[in-house]
């Protein structure tokens, strides 16, 4: 799952489960239905007992879930009503996961089902604490703290949804060092397209790793903006070491391209980051989107017409 394969059906079936050997007392925690953050549910609740109402999310997380809609009111109060929750609990209090707010509506959540919605920490590792307090939290645990750490443990995960797209540029950029000259070498083929794979793999890693690492630091708010600056650092410094001996137009291509292939690949984090909102993602994609479409479509014309003028 974590490479990509079979992303969408890492998931459980919707619907209640029992952790330990809970009662009509015992408290109800609500997640999505994503395999991941249910087993690490069940990890950190080990040793209690409660009831865990599983929403039907498609196998995304709560944060992205509540984002989409799929974590909201209506499926909440749907699977509350399809599991007679009201049956099994005597109580009427739901935890929710905090992330998940953007996509529930607690009041009309409670006029459909008479279930309070209260919402625990951020993470699950805080939710012993918080049940053994009487689902009290501290402000502290309420807070989101999105350290290297946590940007670091996200960017594998970038490299790999990347290498779909990465195969089809080397490809393109091996073809276009064969058509450099009118005898096809496999050697030389390997030979021309050498320099602009490694520039393309080191805008790929400049945008997926290295920007959401200095994410904090990098002027700017926009991610694309971010990754662009870093992506025209890294096009200097490929300007003067591989390809040194470029040509006039292929180096103008040159400082086209590799900042667009950056500030593409760091604006994908977005939908990792604490440091963005669903309409400022929006925003940003509308503006930025056409400004790399352009960048690099100028940038290919331009290489394209320099290897036949």
């Amino acid at each position: 799952m974590r490479w990509g394969i079979r992303r969408m059906h890492y998931s459980v079936p919707a619907g209640l489960y029992a952790i330990g050997q809970p009662t009509h007392e015992s408290p109800v925690l609500v997640t999505a239905n994503y395999k991941l953050s249910f087993d690490l549910l069940r990890r950190e609740l080990s040793g209690k007992d409660l009831w865990l109402l599983v929403l039907e999310t498609f196998g995304i997380n709560v944060w992205c879930a509540a984002g989409k809609g799929t974590f909201g009111t209506a499926e909440l109060v749907s699977r509350i009503q399809k599991v007679e929750l009201d049956k099994v609990v005597n109580h009427r209090t739901i935890v929710l996961p905090q992330l998940g707010a953007s996509g529930v509506a607690a009041h009309r959540v409670r006029k459909a089902t008479g279930f309070r919605v209260k919402y625990g920490p951020i993470r699950a590792c805080d939710l012993p604490l918080f049940l053994k307090n009487g689902l009290k939290t501290s402000e502290e645990n309420r807070r989101i703290k999105f350290t290297f750490r946590d940007r670091l443990v996200l960017t594998p995960m970038e490299l790999v949804g990347a290498w779909k797209i990465s195969l089809v540029v080397l490809l393109l950029l091996f073809i276009l060092g064969g058509l450099s000259e009118q005898e096809f070498s496999l050697q030389g083929v390997l030979s021309r397209s050498l320099s602009p794979g490694l520039i393309y793999l080191g805008a790929l890693l400049v945008g997926s790793f290295i920007t959401p690492i200095l994410l904090p630091w990098i002027p700017g708010r926009a991610f694309s903006l971010k990754g662009a600056q870093l992506g025209l650092l890294w096009a200097f410094a490929a300007s003067i070491t591989l390809a040194s001996a470029w040509s006039v137009g292929s180096i103008i291509a040159l400082f086209l391209i590799v900042p667009a292939i950056a500030a593409y690949f760091a604006m994908n984090f977005t939908g990792c980051s604490t440091f963005t909102s669903l309409s400022g993602v929006q925003k940003e994609m509308r503006i930025a989107v056409p400004v790399i479409i352009l960048s690099i479509v100028t940038g290919g014309v331009t290489l394209v017409l320099g290897k036949f003028l």
